[in-house]
């Protein structure tokens, strides 16, 4: 439930305690007892995308408890887990980096502006990712940007731009024109065609773009970002520390090695 190897959730518990000190308050008894019971739960919640009503069930304890415990965990996961989001060229594979973008989901909001996508025909958030040639995962977005936004606003507004500076970028036609990014398909002009030479380039581009859809989807595996996994029910002011804590963990549970 939590996509966590037994040592990286003893690992991790242990820093999140030493982040957030004693939740229990003097005199009363632990409300979800375990040195690892609390941290499991709102890593699952975050995993799986439960309602704190079924964590409850499944953790022992109310959903009373499971709404407290996650706003006092999630932004600590974060914090305490940064250190392990790894500088994309320490990736495996790396050289080149591929961008892509993915619309995660939430609960329709009336009031906050710009979350609904013409293209996904959701509400949600844009989430922008970037892979090696490989598929692998080399950086996310960690900046909440409204879903109505272009991909080559939210490349650079929520971070992956100065992540990948230095490095050659590709990504395909929703991307024209964004800083940081080197390399994308040629245009067919209005009512022609492309040059041959042109085409082939095209082709062989989003070819290679594939491995982006595949990092994508490896992220959404934790499915709080994705739209199998139901939406993020949370208020939107919370989004940035769930986003956080996320990401951390991806890389957290791809790439420490507790017994290092």
């Amino acid at each position: 439930m939590t996509g966590l190897r037994p040592g990286q959730l003893t690992e991790l518990a242990a820093r999140a305690a030493a982040a957030t000190g004693d939740a229990v308050k003097p005199g009363g008894g632990p409300a979800v007892t375990g040195p690892c019971k609390p941290a499991a739960m709102v890593v699952a919640l975050m995993r799986t995308n439960l309602t704190q009503e079924v964590a409850g069930g499944i953790f022992g304890c109310s959903q009373a408890t499971v709404s407290r415990r996650s706003d006092l965990l999630r932004p600590a996961i974060g914090q305490v887990l940064a250190s392990c989001v790894p500088d994309p060229r320490q990736i495996p594979g790396g050289g080149t980096a591929l961008a892509d973008g993915t619309i995660a989901p939430t609960r329709d909001r009336a009031a906050i502006p710009d979350l609904f996508p013409g293209k996904a025909g959701y509400p949600g958030m844009n989430l922008q990712i970037a892979a090696t040639p490989g598929g692998r995962v080399a950086a996310t977005g960690a900046v909440p940007v409204h879903g109505a936004r272009h991909d080559a606003h939210a490349f650079e507004a929520s971070g992956p731009k100065n992540l990948l500076a230095g490095l050659p970028a590709a990504a395909d036609l929703g991307y024209p024109g964004a800083d940081g990014i080197a390399i994308v398909p040629f245009r067919t002009p209005p009512g022609g065609r492309s040059h041959d030479s042109q085409a082939a380039s095209s082709k062989e581009l989003s070819g290679i773009r594939a491995a982006a859809e595949r990092a994508v989807a490896s992220v959404k595996t934790w499915r709080m970002l994705s739209e199998e996994g139901g939406r993020y029910r949370a208020p939107i002011s919370k989004y940035g520390e769930m986003l956080a804590a996320v990401t951390s963990l991806f890389f957290f549970s791809n790439y420490y090695d507790p017994y290092e």
